[in-house]
Parts: C-alpha cells; structure tokens; sequence
C-alpha cells in the first residue's frame, strides 16, 4: 500500500507522463509484440518519493498458451460402450464437453470419434493418435470383459 504521508495536494497534469514498461517473461516477439510500445500512464511525480515510486512499478508475466489438454470419458454398460472426449480446464475446475458420446457397438464408435477429431484443427495429430489408441485398447478391454 503507497503512503500517502507528506503529500499536500497531487493532480493529474496532462502533460506530464510517465512510462511503465511492461516486460513478458517470454522472449518470443510473436507473443510480445506489445513491448516496443511502453504504457503512457499520467501522475504526479513531484509528490511521490523514490520508494514510493518503486513500489509502484509493475511488472506482467506472460504465460505462453498451452495446447488444449483432452481426455476420454466413458461410459461403462453391459452391452454398450459410450466413448466422448472432454477438454480439461486448467486450475483443476473440471471439464468442458468437446464430443457426444458415441456407443460401441451399436455404431463405430471409434470411427465417429475420428471423424469429429478431424473436424477440429485445433487437436493435434499427434493427440488424436494418443486418443483413438487409448479408445482401441478400452474397447478391446470392454470386449474381453463382456465375454468372460
């Protein structure tokens, strides 16, 4: 909390300014592109002190976006399987639906998940191999399971 102690009478003077640079943590220049054009905020330095005024500098971490985090869900039945696939929300708060469930073997499942990964470019190949892998080897433990 700034001090107001010693500060008689402070107003805004429109033109005196003074910069706050912002600096990402990130070097990308895609990511900051913002850096070369410092924040012009207006106060009044004659009243602030060098202590105040440090205090009083800010500083803005920039996280670099996170490809979206997919998870399958399942519904185990006795004679069907429902599979959908759901975006984890970051913090822990849950889930977001990205799909339907889609029943094995009343449809292919396996084969609708595909279709509807492909639909979105923002799943990378990379996970929708990993997903429709796990799915192959929870239907295939589906199977063995109704069988027994």
């Amino acid at each position: 909390m700034l001090s107001t102690a010693g500060v008689q009478r402070c107003s805004l003077v429109p033109g005196k300014t003074s910069q706050i640079r912002i600096i990402p943590k990130s070097k990308n220049p895609s990511i900051c592109s913002y850096r070369k054009k410092p924040l012009r905020i207006s106060s009044c330095s004659s009243a602030i002190g060098n202590e105040e005024r440090e205090k009083m500098k800010m500083k803005v971490v920039v996280k670099a976006m996170e490809r979206p985090r997919l998870v399958l869900k399942f519904i185990w039945m006795e004679k069907n399987i429902g599979i959908a696939v759901d975006q984890l929300i970051p913090g822990g708060h849950g889930t977001i639906p990205v799909s339907p469930y889609y029943f094995w073997p009343r449809k292919d499942a396996w084969e609708e998940l595909k279709l509807m990964m492909e639909a979105k470019p923002w799943i990378s190949q990379k996970q929708k191999v990993i997903l429709l892998n796990q799915t192959t080897d929870i239907i295939n433990l589906w199977q063995q399971t109704a069988h027994s």
